[in-house]
């Protein structure tokens, strides 16, 4: 039986509007076309959707410097980036370009981060498909995040004295959050990413990638990780990190980067096997006296718009406890077939792809790569001392 929950959907119209330059992996509709999806699925309720206020500069302050905040600002003011805030804070480039509302847009995203917190503080479960950027510093973007919303997140939780368990299943590692709270023992980061060997941040991949404080976790998958290499490791891992950890609320990052298609990925991630994730997050999150899971959901990564709006709506069917059919309703079929994406329609799993909503999750046996990995893991990292 399908247990129901309060949930939350927080976004904004101005996802649909602002956009990256057209030759960057960002300039797709993320959350404007997982929205169409679910309304297609007529799955959103007007008392559902909270539409995310902009994070004050107080707010982004927790983390983020008052030099950087103002280069933001000044940026969407000028209308462009000057060279020494290209410089100092990496803004401007091709890796984080200037686009319009250059500061409000991530501000935005952010305070819908800090609203999925608040939203899981007051008994609901909560969605904010906008947030996730986890490589953003204090006083630098990386990676295509300005500012870091899950860290924010966090830190509105920790207002509130509560022990926060960071899980983020994007395919990159989430360094900027592992970095903000190393001196921090009430919240444990736990990543499970490609390998920092071959993939962005590219800082060496192996025992480099571990971190090296009890309360980060890191787990570096090798290319073409599949569902069922990825079921035992998190199988081998996650009750252990619950049981060491005993968090109040877990926070998820949900990028979609890990699935088959998406181009800057290298796993092989089915749809099916994703949210079976997602699910068992769910059920297993820490909950409120009325049942209700402590769990705010960011999104994150995911460069392929088809993939991430068909796994970002089965997101939301968990979190509000939906059964949506798993072939797509004629609606959504349109508004899928109106991105006019076309980069891998020589696949075979191409059509599929505005057919149905889900692929089934697949199985089988793990190299001997990812043993040896969770061995090592679970022999040496300091997590696990004082656990009987």
């Amino acid at each position: 039986m399908t247990e129901t929950w309060p949930a939350r959907f927080i976004a904004a119209e101005r996802y649909r509007r602002h956009r990256y330059a057209a030759n960057h992996p960002l300039a797709i509709p993320r959350v404007s076309l997982t929205l169409d999806l679910i309304h297609s699925y007529a799955a959103l309720s007007a008392e559902e959707y909270l539409v995310s206020r902009r994070a004050s500069e107080d707010e982004l302050a927790w983390f983020h410097t008052a030099e950087y905040i103002e280069a933001m600002q000044a940026a969407e003011r000028a209308g462009k980036v000057s060279r020494a805030s290209r410089q100092r804070h990496n803004i401007g480039n091709l890796e984080n370009p200037y686009f319009h509302d250059f500061f409000t847009t991530p501000a935005t995203a952010t305070g819908g981060s800090i609203q999925a917190a608040e939203q899981v503080l007051a008994g609901y479960l909560a969605f904010s498909p906008a947030g996730g950027m986890h490589h953003a510093l204090p006083d630098q973007a990386r990676g295509f995040c300005f500012f870091n919303d899950p860290v924010l997140a966090i830190m509105r939780l920790r207002r509130e004295g509560w022990r926060v368990l960071y899980l983020d299943i994007d395919a990159h590692h989430g360094d900027g959050v592992e970095l903000a709270f190393r001196d921090d023992e009430q919240v444990l980061t736990f990543s499970l990413h490609m390998d920092t060997a071959y993939a962005y941040p590219f800082i060496g991949g192996g025992w480099r990638d571990w971190g090296v404080l009890g309360n980060a976790l890191n787990v570096p998958l090798p290319k073409a990780t599949r569902d069922g290499e990825y079921r035992w490791i998190f199988g081998q891992l996650w009750p252990r990190v619950l049981r060491a950890f005993q968090p109040d609320a877990v926070v998820l990052q949900a990028g979609t980067d890990i699935l088959l298609p998406d181009p800057l990925g290298k796993f092989a991630i089915s749809t099916g096997f994703f949210l079976e994730l997602v699910e068992e997050v769910l059920h297993s999150a820490p909950r409120h006296p009325h049942g209700v899971p402590r769990l705010a959901v960011l999104g994150g990564g995911g460069y392929h718009p088809l993939t991430l709006a068909r796994c970002w709506t089965g997101v939301w069917g968990l979190l509000s406890g939906r059964r949506l059919d798993e072939a797509l309703p004629e609606a959504g079929r349109r508004v899928l077939q109106a991105v006019g994406w076309d980069e891998d329609e020589d696949e075979d799993y191409y059509p599929v792809l505005f057919e149905r909503r889900v692929e089934a999750a697949g199985d089988g046996p793990p190299r001997e790569a990812i043993r040896r990995l969770a061995g090592d893991l679970l022999e040496q990292h300091p997590l696990w001392r004082g656990m009987t």
